[in-house]
């Protein structure tokens, strides 16, 4: 895919003075809940309502939404709010009914976005159409695999594309739901900037209480807008009640949301300029630290192999750990990056010693 400045055009056609919200429940549950939720959500910021047809479960015997007939549900509340609409889309027959129903936005699941046979199938359904297409990301961390969603749809002549950060799915305990990784998202800002991108506070945080700051973050990151859980009873909600806000803490919300200037005047650049310098050089110091640690490592490595030591020695190791962790407490670092970054020190020593010790 080429970085195409096309690709914003229909965001900015929706002439919004705010980011995008797209706003609604996790799943359409009952008519009635859709429509009580619609016109709640009228005279927020939201310009289009969202709401699951068909759920995707782990595990069989779980709420897998209504089907089909909730299309007819949003199609009502299109007609009666003036919102626009959207839902979730995992195969062909999904496309052809959604598009018979006339939803405004169709977005791609993470579970959907790891097949290229699935994303094909939907980009094939969808060729040429001037609906709005947005792909979440996959649910492990693999950013080629995101954009080789997006490309898929490109190429069917997709043009109204754009993309969701919904977090990733991480084996650790951690405060998220789906880990934030926002590293990814910046690279795909970077390569891509053309391509509207959009935070799903709800299922990176799995936590209500943690969507606020989520979205604080993303703006702060110059995302285009949010695609939030909302619900008029979040507790009774028929799935992920615990990640799921009424519209009224969706409206305040807005309301307190701080949107950042993208440049400032000449004097905050000159200083802004100076501090990145000072970081840049920090940053080469950083590296050219860790090649002398590599180098040491090394050493490590040909002493292990002349003594045939295991490489890999986990009483060592997690003494480390807990050192590492309790000096960036010092420095005001928290647990979980110090514990991010001294694992990732860790596998690169791994790796460098596994090649010493295997040459002949």
């Amino acid at each position: 895919m080429k970085n195409d400045k096309a690709l914003k055009n229909w965001l900015q056609a929706m002439n919004l003075n705010h980011p995008l919200v797209i706003a609604g429940p996790c799943s359409a549950e009952t008519e009635s809940q859709i429509l009580t939720i619609a016109h709640q959500l009228k005279d927020s910021d939201a310009t289009v309502m969202r709401a699951g047809i068909w759920k995707p479960r782990t595990r069989p015997g779980n709420f897998e939404g209504v089907g089909a007939i909730g299309l007819n549900w949003l199609q009502k509340a299109k007609k009666e709010t003036g919102l626009m609409i959207a839902t979730e889309v995992a195969n062909k027959n999904h496309v052809d009914l959604a598009l018979a129903a006339d939803v405004d936005i169709l977005w791609i699941g993470a579970r959907s976005t790891v097949s290229p046979f699935i994303v094909q199938e939907i980009a094939d359904a969808l060729k040429g159409t001037d609906k709005i297409v947005l792909v979440k990301n996959p649910v492990n961390p693999d950013l080629a695999l995101w954009l080789g969603g997006v490309e898929r749809l490109y190429n069917a002549n997709i043009k109204n594309l754009g993309v969701i950060h919904r977090g990733f799915s991480t084996y650790e305990k951690a405060k998220y739901r789906n880990n934030p990784e926002w590293q990814i998202a910046i690279d795909l800002q970077n390569q891509f900037p053309d391509l509207p991108i959009l935070v799903d506070p709800s299922h990176i945080s799995g936590n209500r209480d943690l969507v606020f700051d989520i979205c604080q973050t993303a703006l702060d990151l110059n995302y285009d807008g949010m695609i939030v859980e909302t619900h008029h009873k979040p507790d009774e909600a028929w799935s992920d009640a615990a990640q799921q806000i009424t519209p009224e803490s969706l409206k305040q919300m807005t309301v307190d949301l701080r949107i950042r200037k993208t440049e400032g005047a000449a004097e905050f650049q000159e200083k802004l300029e100076v501090l990145r310098s000072k970081i840049d050089v920090v940053d080469r110091q950083m590296i050219e630290f860790l090649g002398k640690r590599m180098k040491i490592v090394d050493d490590i490595g040909v002493l292990k192999k002349e003594n045939n030591v295991a490489i890999l020695q986990p009483e060592r190791w997690n003494k480390v750990l807990q050192s590492l962790i309790m000096e960036g407490e010092k420095n005001q670092l928290s647990k979980d990056f110090v514990s991010r970054l001294t694992k990732a020190m860790h596998e690169e020593s791994i790796q460098h010693q596994h090649q010493i010790i295997s040459k002949n």
